[in-house]
């Protein structure tokens, strides 16, 4: 689980909440109202249907629960193992990398193994990984624009609501007492838009782009490290090379280590 999205969300509700709870005479049912949370959500969605063919929009479960759940994306971990795959083949020959298939739990790591180990040409198995990197990288682009796209229309509906609002109580201006809770009323939708825009689907779809850049350079020093390996690089050139992707501090804790 991401902490740093759990503790943002938490602390921005919270501070929400205590502003709220600070404010005289402030209560939380002073803040709630369903058609506003209605118009905003539902009207996002419905924006985000015309924008997006409908397929797409079965993603939005599965982008939610990447931002919380990104998975593994560690470089350290990746170059390891695949020093050791490269003792492996300098040791034994590429094809003793065969019997280390089973303990790969990374798919991308595993298809350029098996392309090394049936004596795949270079050129061509760079071409197949870096397709399968551009069809990631389109698919982590298609849910940041979902993200972006009720991000950008929450706040819209937002207004919309509030409009609904102030038409529908200057229509009743016969009672001057509902026209104060009625503009309250009005105001929340527009709250609402802009509370789960930038609290939630906005800084949503930051976070996958950071992720997806993220993933991209594991990729991209997953594709040297197999072309290496395939060449019969040296594993200490080969470690060499593929720390000049860590950040510094890292590279310099590593080599404190191995002193």
């Amino acid at each position: 689980m991401d902490k740093a999205t759990i503790g943002g969300l938490a602390s921005g509700f919270g501070l929400l909440a205590l502003a709220v709870l600070l404010a005289p005479g402030g209560s939380f049912a002073a803040f709630w109202d369903a058609a506003s949370a209605a118009v905003v959500i539902g009207g996002a969605i419905a924006a985000t249907c015309i924008a997006f063919p409908f397929g797409a929009l079965f993603l939005i479960p599965g982008v939610i629960k990447k931002v919380f759940n990104p998975g593994q994306s560690d470089l350290k971990p990746v170059i390891r193992q695949l020093v050791e795959f490269a003792e492996v083949a300098r040791r034994d020959g590429i094809l003793a990398l065969e019997g280390k298939t089973e303990e790969i739990t990374d798919p991308f790591i595993l298809l350029g193994v098996q392309m090394a180990v049936d004596g795949t040409d270079a050129e061509l198995m760079e071409a197949v990984l870096r397709t399968e990197m551009e069809a990631v990288s389109s698919r982590h682009k298609t849910g940041k624009s979902l993200m972006d796209t009720m991000g950008r229309y929450a706040p819209a509906f937002g207004m919309i609501g509030t409009l609904m609002g102030l038409i529908i109580m200057l229509g009743n201006m016969d009672d001057p007492a509902a026209i104060g809770p009625g503009m309250a009323v009005a105001l929340i939708t527009t709250l609402y838009g802009a509370m789960v825009s930038n609290m939630m689907f906005l800084p949503f779809a930051d976070k996958l782009a950071y992720y997806s850049k993220r993933e991209l350079e594991v990729r991209e020093v997953i594709v040297r490290g197999i072309l290496s390996i395939q060449d019969g690089d040296n594993p200490r050139v080969l470690e060499q090379k593929l720390n000049t992707f860590l950040p510094a501090n890292q590279r310099k804790a590593d080599d404190k280590e191995a002193a």
